[in-house]
């Protein structure tokens, strides 16, 4: 969701910034960069090491509402997912939304988006081990009814694309605000914007291909 589906890492950052601050502390625009699609735990762990004395998913829950404050006044969508989406819909494909975001923030995205555009969601919240781990995304494809490995992943983080990667799902990476280099586990796309069900396909074909 966050970079993939909306742009939220400026409130994240400035969010956490914030926080650290509050307590005395620094935060810049690269520690922030560190955190990018890892696990609600381990990002506030990193934030107490920075002297924010909270307990953890207090620390979580406080940044988490700050940022679904923000997306209440502003959505700042990345270009063409909502497109895509649109057209996976009228397409009827099964559609699932594997956030590390916690569900109220989920929830409250997807209410945004205009249409009915997930079958399943699976936050950070609701899963024993998080991203780098496949297992948020084996769940989504339970949840679904459908074999991990006729689903295709969309992610824009290290953590993300190696979930993606290691449950069986054929990947695309599309970066936002972390670089993300050339990798013969995902398939690298600049964006989403003119993607289509076609491009989805084609994506999985070839990761069929290279699998026989």
């Amino acid at each position: 969701m966050d970079g993939t589906l909306v742009d939220t890492e400026p409130y994240w950052l400035d969010v956490e910034r914030e926080l650290v601050e509050s307590f005395g502390g620094t935060w810049t625009k690269e520690h922030g960069l560190q955190l990018v699609g890892s696990a609600l735990e381990r990002s506030a762990h990193i934030l107490q090491s920075f002297g924010v004395d909270m307990e953890t998913w207090d620390l979580i829950r406080h940044i988490s509402g700050r940022v679904t404050e923000r997306l209440a006044v502003e959505i700042p969508w990345r270009p063409g997912a909502r497109e895509l989406l649109a057209e996976l819909r009228e397409a009827r494909v099964p559609t699932a939304l594997v956030t590390m975001s916690i569900s109220p923030m989920a929830h409250s995205v997807i209410a945004a988006i205009g249409f009915d555009a997930f079958d399943v969601v699976v936050a950070g919240d609701q899963v024993e081990r998080p991203k780098p781990h496949p297992d948020p995304y084996l769940q989504a494809a339970s949840a679904l009814g459908v074999d991990i490995a006729r689903c295709v992943a969309i992610e824009d983080s290290i953590p993300g694309t190696t979930s993606a990667s290691a449950s069986g799902a054929a990947t695309v990476a599309v970066p936002a605000h972390v670089p993300l280099p050339p990798s013969p586990s995902y398939t690298l796309w600049e964006s989403l914007e003119g993607r289509g069900v076609a491009d989805l396909e084609a994506v999985l074909a070839e990761r069929a291909e290279l699998s026989a």
